[in-house]
């Protein structure tokens, strides 16, 4: 039913569409008006602002021409660099970059097919409720996009986010919760050839800090990872300042804070150890959602993938997305597997066939709604 030979144009046109973090006016401009010549009520907040980009999260709403649970779809605008000038190659199965920047069909092969099966459902005035867009901004930094936007904008009774590995028919129904944490550990300068004595070398401290925190999987529940330090001056200066920023995830509350305060009491304690002095700064990202597999949001999810001939795989993620947000707004939303493989790197990819079934399937949920 759907319109494979359109929908791999619009896949196209959008991976071709320069659109860094907090830099998506572009893409916006053109999926607003796509969405407008559809007949769709176009809103932009102001999210842009207050984040420090010039682009606002979309919302778009096709009113219902039955009665139906009112459904939500999302998928995020961003991309992680290398993303200007991608110059996509249509190859007889697959669609990659020109090897010199990604792809972007995180999350571009999540917007296409939403704007296909809108079409479809459209073109062939199959019978649907209230249908809710909401295109983000800035899901890549923190998901600051779906963080700052108005809950109260969102009028959907559960809803679905287009954006993760694994081929369609994945359900994500768990995913963590994320802190954040920056170590400031402060030492004393000193020349490094003539006064070595006097001085506190806080590159030497925090070192010995991460040498002792667990890093990677620390077991099938959290991660945690020392990503960035930043410090020192020049060879010939005992280093007084270095910065160390971590991050740990979990689909455990209770892990999350274990391992929060683990790394937390490491570096104080190596600090005090040393005669040095450590600043902390503890900060959540977003909270965990899990939601159960008996749950109307995904009952419909796992029915249209199996109308469709697929086979339902439900899962837990280890990242964070914007439906991590969509839960705490009280709106039940899954996160569902588009296909997209090596994300994040210049060898990313995705199969046409993936591309095509992620639109095959929300034109069933839309059309096996309307039975709930």
């Amino acid at each position: 039913m759907i319109n494979e030979s359109r929908l791999l144009d619009d896949f196209i046109e959008l991976v071709k569409i320069d659109s860094p973090t907090n830099n998506e006016r572009k893409i916006a401009d053109l999926l607003k008006q796509k969405l407008t010549n559809l007949g769709l009520t176009v809103f932009e907040d102001n999210v842009g602002k207050m984040i420090g980009g010039n682009t606002g999260n979309i919302f778009a709403t096709l009113p219902g021409n039955t009665t139906a649970p009112r459904l939500l779809f999302s998928a995020h605008m961003d991309c992680v660099s290398p993303c200007i000038n991608v110059n996509p190659q249509i190859l007889s199965d697959r669609v990659t970059s020109d090897g010199t920047t990604i792809l972007g069909a995180d999350d571009k092969a999540g917007i296409a097919p939403i704007l296909e099966a809108l079409k479809t459902i459209i073109d062939h005035k199959i019978p649907h409720g209230d249908i809710q867009i909401i295109f983000t901004v800035s899901e890549e930094v923190s998901l600051k996009g779906s963080k700052n936007l108005d809950r109260n904008l969102i009028k959907a009774d559960l809803g679905y986010v287009l954006d993760s590995s694994g081929n369609p028919g994945t359900i994500i129904i768990n995913a963590p919760s994320q802190n954040k944490l920056k170590f400031l550990v402060k030492g004393k300068s000193a020349h490094a050839g003539i006064d070595p004595e006097n001085g506190l070398n806080a590159i030497s401290i925090a070192s010995k800090a991460c040498a002792k925190i667990p890093v990677g999987r620390i077991d099938e529940e959290t991660t945690a990872n020392i990503g960035l330090i930043n410090g020192g001056l020049a060879t010939n200066i005992v280093p007084n300042l270095v910065e160390i920023i971590c991050e740990t995830r979990s689909l455990s509350e209770d892990k999350l804070k274990y391992q929060t305060d683990l790394m937390i009491d490491i570096f104080n304690e190596t600090a005090l150890a040393e005669n040095a002095e450590v600043e902390v700064i503890s900060k959540n990202l977003y909270n965990s959602f899990a939601l159960p597999v008996n749950s109307p949001v995904i009952q419909l999810v796992k029915s249209s993938i199996e109308i469709i001939k697929l086979s339902p795989t439900l899962t837990s993620t280890g990242g964070g997305s914007d439906a991590n947000y969509f839960n705490t707004y009280n709106v039940p939303c899954a996160v569902l597997g588009i296909g997209m493989q090596k994300v994040h790197t210049n060898e990313e990819f995705i199969l046409l066939k993936d591309l095509y079934n992620n639109s095959r399937l929300v034109c069933e949920i839309i059309k096996n709604a309307t039975n709930l």
